[in-house]
């Protein structure tokens, strides 16, 4: 049985953040896979439908609750409304099973926020939207802090909400989803437009 790639889903997430990696561990045939190695699920802190920031609803396949660690491959945790608030307490505390049951959890932008609140920024290298914006947390991780758009630790990736690409790379990386000169093929081309980057891709993929 496949393992699942979660994604939590809060009221008024951030859609722009989560798009490229969605599109990617959705449609593998861009790094020359012939199909999905993992399945996507959505969640919601109920279970119930949720809207995000651009206005789309997103129909979730469970509750935070019933999500087992154990069955899946990664947690997404995308930014968007209440995570400055101290919102999402329960997406954090599943972001805590996670990390101790050895699985890797993707936070960015906002949601970078959230794991600082919950200790998971104190020992592992990490980045966010800017060194302050982390401070205001109160948390005890800053000189781990790494201005850069996307950092993976262990089983922790940081992105910063510019860094949407490069939140995608890390994650594909992690995931092992292609090897990673394809991901780099493939995180260039989307970073620059250059289409001298779409030829590497196709080259290396196979297509």
């Amino acid at each position: 049985m496949k393992k699942s790639v979660v994604v939590y889903v809060g009221e008024g997430l951030a859609d722009w953040e989560a798009g490229y990696a969605l599109a990617g561990l959705n449609n593998p045939a861009l790094f020359g896979r012939a199909e999905p190695p993992f399945t996507v699920r959505y969640a919601t802190s109920d279970g119930a439908p949720a809207r995000t920031m651009g206005g789309m609803t997103v129909q979730a396949d469970l509750a935070l609750a019933d999500v087992d660690p154990a069955t899946c491959a990664l947690l997404m945790l995308p930014g968007g409304a209440g995570w400055d608030e101290g919102a999402h307490g329960d997406a954090v505390a599943l972001a805590k099973r996670f990390v101790a049951a050895g699985v890797p959890v993707a936070a960015i932008c906002g949601a970078t926020a959230g794991l600082a609140r919950g200790g998971l920024l104190d020992a592992v290298a990490h980045t966010s939207n800017a060194a302050e914006y982390l401070q205001a947390t109160g948390y005890r991780g800053a000189e781990h802090y790494r201005n850069e758009p996307a950092v993976t630790d262990g089983n922790v990736i940081t992105a910063n909400t510019t860094g949407s690409v490069a939140y995608a790379q890390h994650i594909f990386k992690r995931l092992e989803l292609a090897n990673p000169a394809v991901i780099d093929a493939w995180a260039d081309l989307f970073t620059t437009g250059d289409p001298v980057h779409y030829g590497r891709l196709m080259a290396l993929a196979g297509g």
